[in-house]
């Protein structure tokens, strides 16, 4: 199950993610300092927390660590629709409600990913004609 991430967890994850390379939590500390006012503990026990739930991993340097991300955003964006879909007890119809809510430009990349999906041979399904 995908628990969504807390306020302080997605700011931390979110540099993570734009940052694409091992950080420490001092520098974490110090770009969300520029926005709030907040403790090195503080950060340094979200980022154990998002460690311990498997959303970083962590390596050793000196008394510190670095930490990095284990996946990248759209993994998680796309963990959260697939736990909210799967909750669901009419699959379709949350799908049709959800395609309901999408802008133009939101219902153009669902057109473009599903380009990128679809398999270019017949369908797999047994039985299922070619396209």
């Amino acid at each position: 199950m995908v628990r969504r991430l807390g306020e302080l967890e997605d700011a931390v994850m979110t540099r993570v993610w734009e940052w694409n390379r091992p950080v420490t939590v001092r520098e974490v500390l110090e770009d969300l300092q520029q926005e709030r006012s907040i403790a090195y503990t503080t950060v340094m026990t979200v980022m154990d927390n998002l460690y311990q739930k498997g959303w970083l991993r962590r390596e050793a340097e000196g008394r510190a660590y670095r930490y990095e991300a284990v996946s990248n955003r759209a993994a998680y964006s796309a963990a959260l629709m697939n736990e909210a879909w799967s909750l669901s007890d009419n699959p379709a119809a949350a799908l049709v409600a959800f395609f309901g809510m999408m802008s133009a430009e939101q219902r153009e990349a669902l057109r473009d990913a599903i380009r990128v999906v679809q398999l270019d041979g017949p369908d797999e399904t047994p039985g299922a004609p070619g396209r």
